[in-house]
């Protein structure tokens, strides 16, 4: 079966350009009518490549292959960055089922689900992976895409939420998320009298300063630096191996993972602050553009006509 669809894609000079293309649908794909597709940073990334943007996002199926059997037509769906997988690699063993799709629960609205497979995903993999519980201090440093969802996550958890941020100008919304405390953390701003956390989840679009998110961090503790940067962090090595502090590397989320967050987001009521645009090319550069100024509370959705 040969499908025809329309694209929003990135272009050399920057600009969001509008293509028709086809593929043939193969035997183990779905093919989706996009209803709302999330928008964050990593779109910037690739605006130059040529490739089609979005990487989060909700559908209607329409298409099946001859072999898929976990989805059928009339499907509500999400998806995440990762569309395909061979299966047979490690990354792929340990990681991800090579099924990508995944089931939309009744109650959970789809504007509010896109920005919950990329996003949601990413701030959800450390605090459901690696040891986090009920008793901890999580801290969260930026209130954004994905800090706003970290905050929100943590609190249902039962954790102790302390938020970080450069200014003073989020801290009522992050209090109304859940946070328990809020600090102004800047170049300069005494950090004498706040408690360590056991783990810190890296959600700022700025580098931080891992001197200071070191000292905050409490002995054998973890760091989990959650957005994408290409400029090498200077980290100081000696608080971090004095005080058995670990670095730990989280994209995304394993297929089972995605499943159970988007059941626990339906359970405790969860809502990503969104911002919605039209999915046409003046909607995505409308939207781009919000981004690029800092304006987007707290994340960006299109959504199709």
């Amino acid at each position: 079966m040969n499908v025809s669809f329309t694209v929003q894609r990135g272009s050399q000079s920057g600009k969001v350009v509008q293509d028709i293309t086809s593929r043939q649908l193969g035997r183990h794909e779905a093919y989706l009518q996009i209803t709302h597709s999330g928008l964050c940073g990593t779109d910037e990334h690739y605006l130059r490549a040529g490739v089609v943007l979005g990487h989060e996002g909700v559908g209607i199926v329409q298409a099946i292959g001859q072999d898929v059997t976990a989805v059928k037509v009339g499907d509500r769906v999400g998806f995440g960055w990762v569309h395909k997988t061979c299966g047979h690699c490690e990354s792929c063993l340990t990681v991800w089922d090579a099924d990508s799709l995944y089931k939309i629960p009744e109650g959970l609205d789809s504007a509010h689900a896109a920005p919950l497979m990329c996003g949601g995903a990413t701030v959800w993999s450390p605090l459901a992976l690696y040891g986090v519980l009920p008793t901890d201090r999580v801290g969260v440093v930026g209130i954004g895409g994905l800090g706003h969802l970290a905050i929100q996550f943590a609190a249902k958890m039962g954790c102790k939420v302390v938020v970080f941020s450069s200014s003073e100008s989020k801290r009522e919304d992050a209090m109304k998320l859940g946070a328990s405390e809020y600090h102004v953390l800047t170049a300069d701003s005494s950090l004498e009298g706040i408690e360590q956390v056991n783990h810190m989840l890296l959600c700022g679009s700025a580098q931080p300063d891992f001197s200071r998110i070191i000292r905050l961090t409490s002995t054998a503790g973890k760091i989990y630096p959650l957005t994408v940067s290409f400029d090498a962090p200077p980290v100081p090595m000696l608080p971090l191996l004095a005080r058995g502090i670990s670095i730990q590397g989280s994209a995304g989320a394993p297929r089972a993972q995605i499943q159970k967050m988007l059941d626990f987001v339906v359970l405790h009521g969860i809502k990503p602050t969104v911002m919605t645009w039209p999915l046409d090319t003046k909607g995505v550069e409308d939207a781009m553009q919000t981004l690029r100024e800092g304006k987007m509370r707290y994340r960006g959705v299109l959504v199709a006509a």
